[in-house]
């Protein structure tokens, strides 16, 4: 899906997903469903729940980016997300131990984020209603 195909005189490879992305929506969402069977094999093999929400995380920025028109289209075939799942899923597979704790540590961080991300929507909604508020006079 992400490197089946070498550009010729470049050291680029692309897959099926990039060029899937360039049919507008359609094409990411068939991207993304193809993705969905390594989250599957992943569940099958007993990957932890860290394991498997970082490769839920890299089939959603795969998807939610590869459908902005032509910048999605190189996103695709930079973030090769197919390709970190893989690395994922055979790395739970060879070092459980080491793939578990790294796992937890990305899971950490992307809730750290969410809830950054929360707290500056709230504190933006906060300001432009105060900015409202006094440029309306109430």
């Amino acid at each position: 899906m992400d490197a089946g195909i070498a550009i010729p005189g470049t050291s680029v490879r692309i897959g099926l997903d990039p060029v899937l992305g360039l049919v507008p929506g359609l094409g990411d969402a068939a991207g993304a469903l193809l993705a969905a069977w390594i989250f599957v094999e992943a569940i099958r093999l007993g990957a932890p729940r860290a394991t498997l929400a970082r490769i839920a995380s890299n089939i959603a920025i795969d998807a939610l980016i590869g459908a902005v028109p032509v910048l999605g289209d190189v996103f695709d075939i930079v973030w090769k997300a197919n390709l970190k799942n893989v690395v994922l899923l055979e790395r739970h597979a060879l070092e459980p131990a080491a793939a578990g704790k790294s796992d937890r540590v990305f899971v950490a961080l992307l809730a750290g984020g969410v809830v950054a991300l929360c707290g500056g929507l709230l504190l933006g909604g906060v300001l432009v209603t105060a900015w409202l508020i006094r440029a309306l006079g109430i």
